[in-house]
């Protein structure tokens, strides 16, 4: 199987190269009308290479999909600041995922198009998945502390953050909210701390235009 083969740096590069151009390939024109030779062609890979590395279109679009989810949490992870408050890094967590799916709002976008299809749909909810036990855990954290002020199940707490983050950011890609990334961001953080925590009066001063 490809995704099981030991690659040297550069087999590991030119991977990479084949993921990056799909996933503008796939954004200008469809998961369906984009050709592996297409693919292979932008990334100045061979076409026979392909499948050293991929065992056909589909599995590269899973791995696509699961290489950006993982890069999310990477995001998450260096916006949050460890010697902080659990909802501090809960805000913090929320924002950070905010500002990445606008960054990639093309892929995002593409996702959503695509999510019929079986095997995207499950790497989308593994996904997920995982941002909801991240999030569970400060949760809990933030219960033990004392900073949780209703009485919800934590986990369906840890799915509305994950909700409200992903709601708020089709909203944006899909042009029913025109405001700033950082403002909504800013925005999105502090609807689930108060969410998960009780009101935020600096709610109020986050305008949606």
């Amino acid at each position: 199987m490809p995704s099981t083969r030991r690659l040297t740096d550069q087999g590991r590069e030119r991977k990479q190269q084949l993921l990056d151009q799909a996933a503008v390939l796939f954004s200008e024109r469809g998961y369906a009308h984009t050709r592996i030779v297409d693919i292979c062609e932008a990334a100045g890979v061979a076409k026979g290479l392909f499948y050293w590395y991929f065992e056909n279109k589909e599995s590269l679009f899973v791995e696509l999909v699961q290489s950006m989810r993982h890069r999310l949490r990477q995001a998450q992870g260096a916006a949050i600041d460890r010697e902080a408050d659990p909802l501090t890094r809960i805000r913090q967590g929320a924002e950070a995922s905010v500002r990445f799916m606008a960054q990639h709002m093309a892929f995002f976008s593409l996702l959503e198009v695509e999510q019929g299809d079986r095997n995207v749909s499950l790497a989308l909810r593994d996904g997920s998945k995982v941002h909801e036990t991240d999030v569970l855990a400060l949760i809990e954290e933030a219960k033990q502390a004392g900073f949780v002020s209703i009485d919800a199940d934590s986990g369906l707490l840890a799915l509305g953050i994950v909700g409200s983050v992903a709601h708020f950011s089709h909203f944006h890609r899909t042009g029913r909210i025109a405001v700033d990334t950082n403002e909504l961001a800013r925005f999105v953080g502090l609807w689930v701390v108060q969410a998960v925590a009780g009101e935020v009066p600096a709610l109020a001063s986050v305008s949606l235009r």
